[in-house]
């Protein structure tokens, strides 16, 4: 049996190409899966579960068909998709997981994240992290008026554009001491995590062990999937 894990998918109804390729993904390889998780950013952007774009209702209806094929969904939330809530869970069938969480998968612990709070070189991003994962500050986001919530999300977007074009790359990555921390803390052996759009499976020194992490690919041009089994962990790419 096999485990998929995907991330940074960023739908949105301006891209039809990538709905197009994550749908067919969903239909013909997700079935071969004994599970799917969704390492954030499916969508992106998430301004409330009673946003009524017609993109939301078929990604549910897509999702919710994988888990009538018995093959279950689960989700964590994104720097772009953190609002996504129970109703569209309810919805699509898909579990809502905690930031981290710990697998057992085939003999090996895996550590699974976004991997946004990997990148503690960026400290302007995660004092902004901050803020908008406060629950009272997104408790009262939620209830402005869907059209003041489009305008706000617009302007978060083109600032956030704005402030990376003149970021050093560097310090948009993981942070490696974070990296460590985090696999030693939870005793695990393999990370997987996406948001870096760095797809790549590394070596990770853990003291007197050797860890590895996998980052996912974000699906602009092509689908990009991590497949674990018994016999091993893959980074795949594959046109949509």
């Amino acid at each position: 049996m096999t485990t998929f894990f995907i991330a940074d998918i960023h739908l949105c109804a301006q891209e039809p190409a990538i709905t197009a390729g994550f749908l067919r993904f969903l239909r013909e390889d997700a079935p071969q899966a004994e599970a799917l998780y969704i390492l954030g950013d499916l969508f992106e952007a998430w301004i409330g579960d009673d946003d009524p774009q017609p993109l939301h209702a078929e990604i549910a209806r897509a999702l919710n068909t994988l888990h009538q094929q018995g093959i279950p969904c689960f989700f964590i939330h994104g720097n772009r998709d953190f609002l996504l809530g129970r109703r569209f869970a309810r919805d699509s069938l898909m579990t809502l997981l905690p930031e981290k969480k710990v697998l057992e998968l085939y003999g090996r612990r895996v550590l699974i994240l976004h991997g946004d709070t990997l990148c503690t070189d960026d400290v302007g991003y995660q004092k902004f992290r901050k803020k908008v994962h406060n629950p009272l500050i997104q408790k009262l986001f939620l209830m402005l008026p869907l059209k003041w919530r489009l305008q706000i999300a617009a302007k978060m977007r083109a600032g956030s554009k704005a402030s990376n074009s003149h970021k050093d790359l560097t310090i948009m990555d993981v942070n490696q001491h974070a990296v460590v921390q985090e696999m030693q803390r939870h005793g695990v052996e393999w990370m997987i995590h996406g948001h870096t759009h760095r797809p790549a499976i590394h070596n990770v020194e853990l003291g007197e062990a050797l860890g590895h992490r996998a980052v996912l690919g974000a699906w602009h041009e092509e689908g990009s999937v991590v497949k674990v089994s018994a016999d091993g962990v893959e980074l795949i790419t594959f046109p949509f």
